[in-house]
């Protein structure tokens, strides 16, 4: 008679299979996390040398080189240089968005959106962001993309705005907000560099926003 073995039987059973088709759990979160690492790492290396040298003068190879990577490999993540600008702009509005949900409910929407305005652009170096504003104002193509992104962030500030809010009648008033807040974004930017970037980019907020409340009082 043999002498059964519970343990070694327990040991084979407590661990069930994965059904077909099912991943753990921490494999596509690995790769995507080394994905977005990646992505960020050619983000910086082509920002940096656009301010460098120049976009017209930064090639892909230049680019690719710069993130230890191979042109080919490029593509896997960007279709273009200005495909890396409108990134960095879509990152900043990413962000912009998160400081809009994130307001006090006692505020206005106005008021929301000149203080979320206010923290993000805090987060971003002010000589860089002059000398990307230069960078856009001087390439046709990028300017082109830059009209395109302030529809974007109206939108996107718009959609945060409702959804701060949660009521489906304050819709239309958050278009309105979102619609002045992205001309602030715009015409204070303008301004800002017009006036040499003298003020710390957060003090320009205000005072563009100052403005606009005496207009509408």
């Amino acid at each position: 008679m043999k002498v059964s073995k519970p343990a070694a039987k327990s040991v084979r059973t407590s661990a069930k299979p994965l059904p077909a088709g099912t991943k753990a759990a921490a494999g596509p979160g690995l790769r995507q996390r080394k994905q977005q690492e990646t992505r960020e790492r050619l983000k910086r290396a082509a920002m940096a040398l656009f301010l460098e040298r120049g976009f017209e003068a930064t090639t892909l190879d230049d680019i690719a080189d710069a993130a230890d990577m191979s042109r080919r490999s490029f593509f896997h993540y960007f279709a273009s240089k200005e495909d890396v600008v409108a990134a960095w702009q879509e990152d900043a509005q990413a962000a912009l968005v998160t400081e809009i949900l994130a307001r006090p409910a006692d505020e206005s929407m106005l008021t929301a959106a000149e203080n979320a305005i206010a923290t993000a652009i805090k987060r971003i170096d002010p000589t860089e962001a002059a000398a990307m504003s230069r960078l856009k104002r001087d390439n046709p193509a990028l300017q082109a993309r830059d009209q395109l992104k302030y529809e974007k962030l109206e939108r996107a500030l718009a959609d945060g705005l409702a959804q701060r809010s949660g009521r489906k009648s304050d819709r239309l008033k958050a278009r309105l907000v979102a619609m002045i807040a992205t001309g602030a974004m715009r015409v204070g930017g303008e301004s800002w560099l017009s006036e040499g970037t003298r003020d710390k980019p957060e003090a320009f907020v205000k005072r563009t926003f100052d403005a606009i409340r005496a207009i509408l009082e």
